[in-house]
């Protein structure tokens, strides 16, 4: 994936141009995904629904995996922002409402994230889901004066990585709501106990 600002085949993404074929690129990808699972979508038909040629898409993304990570990349701040959208010191029993919001927008688009977070949290969504939760968490502990934030930065940051990708692959019969419920209840736990 390539951050703006980076080159990408010879040009700064911060060409218009560039960032609208990238844009269609992202769209065409979850529109195709919407049709069918990521791992039975091709890149000729991500090109094509664009209305690029392959060598297009290929000055942009090294391949289909990098498109859909660049395409979902959102979802990992969502996540992030979810998991720390409250004001008040968080109880057990009330997790935040942007927690199930997200869960329920995750839930719908399962197929595409299955492809790109793996049972147990790995994949290349998974990877990039438990840096950031990680850095996030480690920097709200820090400034809060918690004590051990980097133990609970790593633990916060795998359970919920992990819960949520078994949770994708079916290893889990919860609703959003519930699972909201249930992995809020974890992680307070864990922020608890790690003094």
């Amino acid at each position: 994936m390539i951050a703006t600002g980076e080159v990408s085949g010879g040009r700064a993404t911060s060409d218009p141009r560039t960032l609208r074929t990238r844009a269609r690129l992202r769209a065409a990808l979850l529109d195709e995904c919407a049709q069918r699972p990521l791992d039975q979508v091709s890149l000729s038909a991500v090109a094509r629904r664009a209305g690029v040629g392959r060598a297009t898409l290929y000055l942009h993304y090294d391949g289909l995996q990098a498109l859909a990570v660049d395409a979902c990349a959102d979802v990992v701040r969502e996540a992030v922002d979810a998991l720390h959208a409250w004001t008040a010191p968080p109880g057990p029993d009330a997790p935040p409402a942007p927690l199930a919001e997200f869960l329920a927008v995750v839930a719908g688009r399962a197929d595409l994230y299955r492809g790109l977070i793996a049972e147990g949290g790995g994949g290349p969504l998974g990877a990039l889901l438990h840096d950031e939760l990680r850095a996030r968490s480690f920097a709200d502990r820090t400034r809060a004066g918690a004590p051990s934030p980097a133990l609970a930065a790593s633990a916060t940051a795998a359970v919920f990585t992990g819960l949520l990708a078994d949770w994708l692959h079916g290893r889990m019969d919860l609703s959003p709501d519930a699972f909201a419920a249930h992995v809020w209840r974890l992680l307070v736990a864990i922020h608890r106990a790690v003094r």
